[in-house]
């Protein structure tokens, strides 16, 4: 069926939407008008969607992949953060190949067939196997809601690997390095923003939501409420939840940030004829730009004399300052927002073991004495 184009535009900016007649579940005659839609082929997709969903359900024997998938994403887009989304449009390309493959008869040789042809695409290997996870996703949705049986698909189905690829190694900065690189901070504003990332160990998307109403001066804190994403490189950006449950926490805040986050409060305040509290720490009423923070963090770094470290390194620069200044596994799972004690210890193991080399030796000198 086709989807239509809003004659006035200017009343929305975005045109395109469908409208349908169909029979539901009931037997009664109803009529479906959509949201609108950015773009012609985002409303047909909708459309499409929809049909599937929504009328007479295709029987699981004449199931297609494409259905299985279109009902997978109606399913669960109400409930997925518009990140995920976003992915799952960027990954459809990668498993167009099976549309037209009924799901009952989804083999072993469609997957080794469709591995290797994704294998020799210029992708990393985090990639394919985020691809990976993608299509198993969409046929654990099968499993569960159709009966579909793939064991012995699942038996030999394989993650992608590369026997020559390197871990990438965690970078940091010591204390040392850090007093060298923010020594080298242009201005107050950029000082703070790398500040909270060395001290408070905050994720990228948690840093560029932090909003002045975030930061509590009385109790020495900072509130992790929430982080933001940026979808294109248009400027549109969007909060969503933190990364986990329990990256929601609260961080305190040292003397030396705490004193330049009243400086640069007050300095906002005087700068931004509107400014208000639902400003951002980092920036103004915008966010902080990705490529804004690598320039200055490149700036910075060179000015030092010190190697070009990840923005997320930060993060791992904090863990090594708690650490190494004796905080236990505990404490620092708490700080980073980490859900299980088991993800700080396999992230930071080689860390934690220098610090218990350091206790050892305490009992050593006592054993000494």
């Amino acid at each position: 069926m086709p989807v239509y184009k809003d004659p006035r535009p200017s009343r929305s900016e975005k045109p395109w939407f469908f409208k349908v007649n169909y029979q539901d579940s009931f037997g009664n005659n109803r009529q479906k008008k959509s949201k609108n839609f950015a773009t012609k082929k985002e409303a047909q997709d909708a459309e499409r969607i929809f049909l599937v969903t929504s009328t007479n359900k295709v029987e699981d024997n004449n199931m297609t992949f494409q259905d299985l998938y279109n009902e997978f994403r109606a399913h669960n887009d109400k409930e997925m953060r518009p990140t995920t989304i976003y992915g799952y449009k960027n990954k459809e390309k990668y498993i167009e190949c099976f549309y037209k493959v009924k799901v009952k008869n989804f083999n072993i040789m469609h997957f080794m067939e469709w591995k290797n042809d994704i294998d020799s695409k210029s992708l990393s290997l985090r990639t394919k196997n985020d691809i990976y996870k993608f299509l198993k996703s969409i046929l654990n949705f099968g499993v569960k809601w159709h009966g579909f049986n793939f064991i012995d698909v699942y038996n030999k189905m394989t993650k992608f690997t590369d026997p020559t690829a390197r871990r990438k190694e965690m970078s940091y900065y010591t204390y040392e390095d850090f007093k060298k690189f923010i020594s080298y901070a242009q201005d107050l504003k950029t000082k703070v923003t790398f500040e909270i990332l060395y001290y408070c160990g905050l994720r990228k998307g948690e840093l560029k939501a932090l909003t002045w109403k975030d930061i509590y001066f009385d109790k020495r804190i900072l509130s992790i409420n929430k982080q933001l994403t940026q979808l294109n490189n248009k400027g549109k950006f969007e909060f969503s939840d933190t990364k986990t449950k329990d990256s929601k926490r609260i961080v305190p805040i040292t003397k030396s940030l705490l004193n330049d986050l009243k400086e640069l409060y007050e300095y906002d305040k005087k700068t931004y004829a509107n400014f208000n509290d639902d400003f951002f720490v980092c920036s103004d009423c915008r966010p902080i730009a990705d490529s804004t923070l690598y320039l200055y963090r490149s700036r910075m770094a060179d000015k030092a004399g010190l190697k070009r470290i990840r923005i997320h390194d930060f993060r791992h620069s904090c863990a090594s300052l708690l650490i190494n200044n004796g905080a236990n596994v505990t404490l620092v799972a708490k700080y980073l927002g980490h859900t299980k004690i088991e993800e700080t210890l396999n992230t930071y193991s080689h860390m934690f073991s220098t610090a218990l080399d350091s206790v050892v030796s305490v009992i050593d000198s006592l054993e000494d004495d």
